[in-house]
Parts: structure tokens; C-alpha cells; sequence
């Protein structure tokens, strides 16, 4: 442990800043396992010239190896001690500095020798887990080409200007956020969202910094700077998160706090207790091995070092998760509510009826619907909007949202009205609704100056992984249930083809029903509960649950700010993957505390009657720490789409839609572009044989972060 565990309001992985600008080396090349090394050679060397009876080069080397060893904590160990903290480092240097004036001084030597290697292992691993993090930052590229009065420039990253068109070649990294001006192409997310399908994007489409675009070349016009682009705000949200603490943190630091000078008493007792009926040196001795037995290394080192790796593989993967408690959370969830629209369905909406009313037909409809839902934010608004033809609809006036209702306002002069039949009264339409929504649409009636105009059947298709994903969350025994806004009739058409129980459809639902109905299901030991919608619209239930996941975060600020868990891509397989990773992470944590508390239970009495020496407590000790170290370095493996979901089908090629629904299914993510050839060109730039290697090279620096800082 360092010197700083266990200090006020510290440990020791949770320090701002340490190493985490550092480009971390090769494990030989750490400082610490050098001089490790050099004490175990002069350990060595006195161990030998003991076994040929040169005493005093046995006494010599042994020392030169506790000093060289110890130099790699009892500096830190005093300048702790003047800031008032008290570590499990101080303990160690009690320990050595105890063992060299009882003329132990081969105990000394060796307590320094692990001490040490203990040490470098702990600070290269949680160096080493940050800094997979950081190489997202790497994924901008060194250079980028930008339109400057009508000139191509190559500049650095940093002094590209929000406003500023990049021209984007095939192969080439997208620098910073923005949106296509010019082109059309395939767009690889994979190191950002984890989503291995390649999105199409066409003029008026968002990009984000990382991106590798595909075979085609774009104009994006910058949206961002590089420094306050989408993948700065992640990395700096996922640095923020790892110095969260979770409960198990929390408790773990509860204990070894205030069980550093703890020990110190019961060593004092036992050496002055013992003292008082044996030999006061025998005691002595005892006490300081009681000194080091007790010292919590293993148990202070162990959640932390889980929650930074775990947090850290989770982002690189396309899951934002927001700290320890998120992580522990996430991971004991059994129970997952799903938002309908945007999360189980796509969020592409389109009008597929329209049933006017007796004198009344499509066009004035649509007409009046069109006028009230012209400045709407709601989903189902740009449906509509497409149906009715923006270029001739007129504003509507006095337009007023009625939360899970509608939108009232005037229109040519009269009152109209828009929303769902449960507050608008369908009339002579009733019939014809019903049947609509037995189909899974869902309907609207409008209504212009009392009268009951027409109904529109709007359908918001499933995500083709919808089912998938929830039979893979059935597997792994979560419960699940759906709710919407939405009337029961489609929502329960919807469900049944998810795979999504009747009984565990909740329809109809005002926000603030959403929250009730999220601490209905965490009720009567139900367990923890997962919320899953859009970030936004669903902020009551997001905040009600016990955690709140955003689906399609990427570029959304408040998607991003306001959940505890986002989930960067649109591709909904990647629930199951999160909560899979999160129960193994949580499942290391329990087995770190477990081990840990073990350990010292089981040392303490051995120490204090003698049984196990110095040396043997201190291997012991650091053994111990380098199996929780490892353990939890575990929890950093990327995680596996196989394991969680059993399949890993590609959805539709892009040659199987055809016409305006292909870009509707685009957009969706449900079509995959056909693979890129290596020869693939725009007819400007002529072939690029680099751009394969240029996708393989951004995952791979994402994937260890080592493509160019192992050094």
C-alpha cells in the first residue's frame, strides 16, 4: 500500500492525479520494480554469505537491501506522518525500522524486498487501468484538414474553431464532433459506442470525434473544439466516476481508516502486556509482527482497484458508468424497466393511417395536425410533420402542451386539438381506433373546432435486437417490464413481440407515474431496480430508480450528465453486456473483501503467540495483495457480446432495404453497410490502402491502450 492509504480522506486509489497524465511504462521499467530488484539481489547475497559464515557481509548487504527497499515507502510513509496521516506504509516503516534495531536485520531486508514489490504492483496496475481511459484521447488524430477561404489547411487539432469545415478523407479520424455538410459515407463508432456496425451518414447527420469514416469523403462542419468535443466530456466524466466511491468502498475505508492506529495500540499492548511476564525482547519482537499482520493492505487496495478497471473497460466498450455505486448497483440489479418508444422501439416513427371523418378528408387532417405539432419536441411530431409536407403547413397559435395528453391551440382562428383517444374522444371514429391500436399503432385524433376531424395511426417499428436483448436479460434472471405513455392495446401489441409478459406492461403512464410505478417494482423485496430510457423525457423514473441507464448518450449532454449508466451507442444489446459486467465486477469486489478480511483475522493470532515470524507475515501479507490486485485487475476485461446475449447476429446488410425506408432503418441502426474494400475510393482522392489499417489501429488503442505508449 502507499504511503497516502488510509490518510484523511484519502486512499490510495482514489488520488487526484496520480500518474494519470503519466505515459505508464513497461512493468521492468517502473522505478520501484528496479529497486525491488536490486533488494532482492542484495537479500540474496547476505542470505548466501550467511550460509559461508561471512557475518558482516551477511549484515552489510541485508541492510543495504532494507535501504534500498525502503526507500520506496518510508519516504512517502514520513511525509504522510507530517500531514497528520497514518498508513498502512507507517505500519511497515515501524515494522522495518523495529526489526533493524532488534538486529533482525535479514527480517528487515526481506519485509523491505516484498514491502516494495507490493508497491510497484499497485501503482503500475492502477496506472495502467487509467490510462486505457486516456488512449481514447488518442483517437484524434495529429492532424487534421479544414476549408479555410476555400483552401485546403492542414492544422493541429487544437486549432480547429467551432463553425470550421473539416474535409474528412476515407480511412481518416473524424478530430471533433460536428455535422456532414458535403458526402455521403459509412461511419466506424466502434471505439467510442462498442457498436461493431458502421453507420451510414448522409448531409445533416452528426458525427463525433473518434470516428473512422468508411469509403466515401465528407465535409463536417465542427460543432465542438477538440477540447470540450463528445469524447473529452466522457473521458473527463469517466475520470470523475472512478474517484466515486460505491458502498463497499466506503465500508472498506471505513475499516482500514481508523484501523491503522488501532493496530499501533495493539501492538503497544502486546509488547508491554507480554513484557510484564517474559522477555520484553521476545515481546517486542511479537509486537511488531502483530504490527504488520493487522495492517489492512489488501482490504484497503481491493474495491478500488475493481471499480477503476471495471469503470475503465466499461467506457472503452461504449458504457458510461458513473462511479462505484453505479457499479455496484447496476451489478445487484434484478429487476429492468423499459421505456417504450426510443428505447425498445426506434424513435423513427412514421404515419401509416390516416381516417378522416365523415366531411372531412387526408389533406385538412393532416393539415390541422401538421399546424400543431410544427414546433412540437415530441416524437411522434416529426411523424407527423413528414405526413402533412412542412412547406404547407402554417403554425398553429396559442399552442399548449398537455403532459401526457397532447397539444391544444388555434388554428385558422378556431380551437384545435391533438392527442391520444383516452383524453380525446374519437366519436364515430371509436371503432376504427380500437382496431388501430389492437395492431400495435398508435393513434391520435385531432380535433378542429369541436368536431372530430380524423385519426392518425402513427407506428414506431421494434429495434430488430429488441427481442434478442430481452430473452438475454430473461437468461440471466432479471425480471422485465415495460412503461409508456403509450394506450395499453399498443403497448401490449408491442411487448408481446419483445418477449415482454402482459402482466409486466404498464400503459397509459404520465411521467410522474413512471417514478410510482419504478418504486412499485423495487417494492416488497423486489431488489434493485434499472431504468432505462432516453435520459431525457424519462428523468422522474431515471432518478427514481436505483439506476438510471440512458440508451443513445453519445452527444447528449444531459443524457450523459443526468444518468448514472449510458450507454453510448443506439444498439440495445449492450444492456445485457453492461449488467453482466457489472454483476462479475461486483461479484471480484465481494471476493477482494472476503480474502482480505480472512487474511488479517487469521494473522493477527498467529503473530501474537509467536507462531509465524516477521518475514513469514510480510510474504504472506504481500502475496495476498498481489492475488486482490490481480483479481480486480480482472474486473477490466472488455466486455463480451457472446457471453451476454448468446448470439452474435448481424442485423440486416444495407443491400436489404431499398428506397426512403432504408434511410429510416439507417438511422435506426438497423442496417449495416456493406464491408469496405480495400480498394474503395472517392473519385477525388483516388484509392486509400491505409483506411483498413486505420479502423484496426483506432480499436486497437482502445482496446489496451498500448498502441503507443508502452514505450
Amino acid at each position: 500500500m502507499s504511503a497516502d492509504c488510509c490518510g484523511p480522506g484519502t486512499t490510495a486509489a482514489v488520488r487526484p492525479g496520480n500518474g494519470e497524465d503519466e505515459t505508464p511504462r513497461t512493468f521492468w521499467r517502473v522505478r520501484e520494480v528496479g529497486l525491488a530488484a536490486i533488494a532482492g539481489v542484495l537479500l540474496a547475497g547476505g542470505l548466501v554469505a550467511g550460509a559461508f559464515g561471512a557475518v558482516q557481509v551477511e549484515v552489510a548487504l541485508h541492510l543495504l537491501a532494507a535501504a534500498t527497499g525502503g526507500s520506496t515507502f518510508v519516504p512517502g510513509a514520513v511525509r504522510a506522518l507530517r500531514r497528520g496521516g497514518i498508513g498502512v506504509a507507517t505500519l511497515m516503516t515501524i515494522a522495518l525500522l523495529g526489526a533493524i534495531v532488534l538486529g533482525q536485520f535479514a527480517e528487515a531486508a526481506m519485509l523491505a524486498f516484498l514491502f516494495s514489490i507490493s508497491e510497484a504492483l499497485e501503482d503500475y496496475s492502477l496506472t495502467r487501468t487509467r490510462h486505457g481511459l486516456r488512449a481514447l484521447l488518442a483517437l484524434v488524430p495529429e492532424r487534421v484538414t479544414v476549408l479555410r477561404e476555400g483552401v485546403e489547411r492542414v492544422v493541429e487539432p487544437a486549432e480547429l474553431r467551432v463553425g470550421e469545415k473539416m474535409v474528412v478523407r476515407p480511412g481518416q479520424r473524424i478530430a471533433t464532433d460536428g455535422t456532414v455538410r458535403e458526402g455521403r459515407s459509412g461511419v466506424d463508432t466502434s471505439a467510442i459506442t462498442g457498436e461493431s456496425i458502421p453507420a451510414e451518414v448522409v448531409p445533416g447527420d452528426a458525427v463525433y470525434a473518434g470516428s473512422v469514416n468508411g469509403s466515401g469523403a465528407l465535409t463536417v462542419e465542427a460543432s465542438a473544439t477538440v477540447a470540450d468535443n463528445s469524447l473529452a466530456k466522457v473521458v473527463r466524466i469517466v475520470e470523475d466516476a472512478q474517484r466515486r466511491k460505491g458502498r463497499r468502498q466506503r465500508i472498506a475505508d471505513r475499516i482500514a481508516r481508523p484501523l491503522v492506529p488501532g493496530i499501533m495500540v495493539l501492538a503497544a499492548l502486546v509488547a508491554g502486556a507480554g513484557a510484564l511476564w517474559g522477555d520484553p525482547a521476545v515481546w517486542v519482537e511479537r509486537a511488531l509482527v502483530v504490527l504488520v499482520a493487522a495492517a489492512p493492505c489488501a482490504l484497503a487496495i481491493s474495491v478500488p482497484v475493481t471499480v477503476i478497471a471495471a469503470v475503465g473497460a466499461a467506457s472503452r466498450s461504449g458504457v458510461l458508468v458513473k462511479g462505484g455505486a453505479a457499479l455496484e448497483t447496476l451489478g445487484a440489479v434484478r429487476t429492468v424497466a423499459l421505456d417504450k418508444t426510443g428505447t425498445l422501439t426506434r424513435n423513427h416513427p412514421v404515419v401509416t393511417d390516416v381516417v378522416p371523418a365523415d366531411g372531412s378528408d387526408r389533406a385538412r387532417v393532416l393539415a390541422v395536425a401538421g399546424a400543431l405539432e410544427v414546433r412540437s419536441e415530441h416524437p411522434l411530431a416529426a411523424a407527423v410533420l413528414t405526413a402533412a409536407g412542412t412547406g404547407a403547413v402554417t403554425p398553429a397559435r396559442d399552442v399548449e402542451a398537455v403532459p401526457g395528453c397532447g397539444v391544444e391551440g388555434t388554428v385558422d382562428g378556431r380551437p384545435a386539438r391533438l392527442g391520444h383517444p383516452a383524453w380525446l374522444d374519437a366519436g364515430p371514429l371509436a371503432a376504427e381506433a380500437a382496431r388501430l391500436q389492437e395492431n400495435g399503432t398508435t393513434v391520435v385524433v385531432v380535433e378542429h373546432d369541436g368536431e372530430v376531424l380524423g385519426v392518425l395511426g402513427i407506428r414506431d417499428e421494434l429495434r430488430p435486437e429488441a427481442a434478442e436483448t430481452v430473452a438475454a436479460l430473461r437468461r440471466r434472471g432479471l425480471r422485465i417490464a415495460m412503461l409508456t405513455g403509450d394506450n395499453r392495446a399498443t403497448a401490449t401489441a408491442l411487448a408481446a413481440e419483445a418477449g415482454i409478459d402482459r402482466k409486466d406492461v404498464h400503459a397509459q403512464l404520465r411521467p410522474e407515474h413512471k417514478a410510482h410505478h419504478i418504486a412499485a417494482l423495487g417494492g416488497k423485496r423486489g431488489g434493485a431496480v434499472a431504468m432505462v430510457g432516453d435520459g431525457v423525457n424519462d428523468a422522474p423514473a431515471l432518478a427514481t430508480a436505483d439506476v438510471g441507464i440512458a440508451l443513445g448518450a453519445m452527444g447528449t449532454d444531459v443524457a450523459l450528465e443526468t444518468a448514472d449508466v449510458a450507454l453510448m451507442g443506439t444498439d440495445l444489446r449492450h444492456l445485457p453486456e453492461a449488467l453482466a459486467h457489472a454483476r462479475r465486477a461486483r461479484t471480484i469486489m465481494l471476493q477482494n473483501i472476503a480474502l482480505s478480511g480472512l487474511i488479517v483475522l487469521a494473522l493477527v493470532p498467529l503473530a501474537a503467540v509467536g507462531t509465524l515470524g516477521l518475514a513469514t507475515v510480510v510474504f504472506i501479507h504481500e502475496v495476498a495483495e498481489v492475488l486482490v490486485i490481480g483479481n480486480g485487475v480482472r474486473a477490466g476485461r472488455r466486455m463480451r457480446r457472446g457471453s451476454a446475449t448468446g448470439s452474435s447476429a448481424r442485423l440486416p446488410q444495407t443491400g436489404q432495404v431499398a428506397g426512403g425506408h432504408r434511410r429510416q432503418q439507417r438511422r435506426s441502426g438497423a442496417v449495416e453497410p456493406g464491408p469496405r474494400q480495400p480498394g474503395d475510393a472517392c473519385a477525388c482522392c483516388g484509392p486509400d490502402e491505409h483506411a483498413e489499417d486505420e479502423v484496426r489501429r483506432s480499436r486497437t488503442a482502445v482496446a489496451g491502450g498500448r498502441d503507443q505508449h508502452d514505450g
